[in-house]
């Protein structure tokens, strides 16, 4: 490995996960906002649009992020929508695990007992009041794990952002790979850099997993 090769570029790859980063952060905030709105509308069942809602999730998980990816670049812009690319990934990355991240939400909400939706309309709660206050607080600790889960898979999958033209990790590893054809070395490097953010990552998630565990023994 040419270690003088690696310090001279090494600001340029930093640069790029921090684009990752960014990507990843953001684009996990939009899909956590959009999933929860999707999954209380098929929680509370609203007519027709919870049809839509279905749909919609549906056809998301249905077709590759990549596609999807793809149809924003190179469609919008046909109708006069024009996007920064790395805005245009996040929207992406956010709308296609906000799908996911609907369908964690809506099972955690499912694992809160009927009674206390029925206790809630007892005291004449209405019902956003019932669901800001009762349930969601119950429904998001079973959720956490499947979220974490969520975010790992959106930071590795970001690098399909490299393909609209987004200079984030993997954008940067192939243009300087492009040029100096050290590819061992910048793709060596390029993956240690996934891995050393992904992994403490995943023990983290399984940490909250254990500790949700064992206070749903105790209870």
């Amino acid at each position: 490995m040419d270690r003088d090769y690696l310090r001279s570029v090494l600001p340029e790859l930093l640069d790029g996960l921090r684009i990752t980063a960014i990507a990843t952060g953001v684009g996990m905030v939009l899909a956590v906002v959009v999933g929860l709105l999707l999954a209380c509308v098929q929680v509370l069942r609203v007519p027709v649009l919870r049809q839509v809602v279905a749909g919609w999730i549906l056809f998301i998980r249905n077709t590759p992020l990549l596609v999807q990816l793809f149809f924003l670049f190179y469609v919008l812009p046909r109708y006069g929508v024009l996007i920064d690319a790395l805005t245009l990934g996040i929207v992406a990355l956010g709308l296609h695990f906000s799908c996911y991240t609907a369908e964690a939400f809506r099972g955690g909400f499912l694992s809160v007992p009927k009674g206390q939706w029925e206790a809630a309309r007892t005291l004449n709660l209405s019902t956003v009041t019932t669901l800001r206050t009762v349930i969601l607080p119950q429904a998001i600790p079973p959720v956490l794990a499947a979220l974490g889960n969520n975010l790992i898979s959106m930071f590795k999958d970001s690098a399909v952002l490299s393909a609209i033209t987004v200079l984030e990790l993997l954008g940067v590893t192939r243009k300087l790979a492009s040029t100096s054809f050290q590819y061992t070395t910048l793709f060596t490097v390029m993956g240690a850099m996934y891995l050393a953010l992904a992994l403490p990552a995943s023990f983290a998630i399984r940490a909250i997993e254990r500790r949700i565990s064992r206070k749903g023994a105790r209870s």
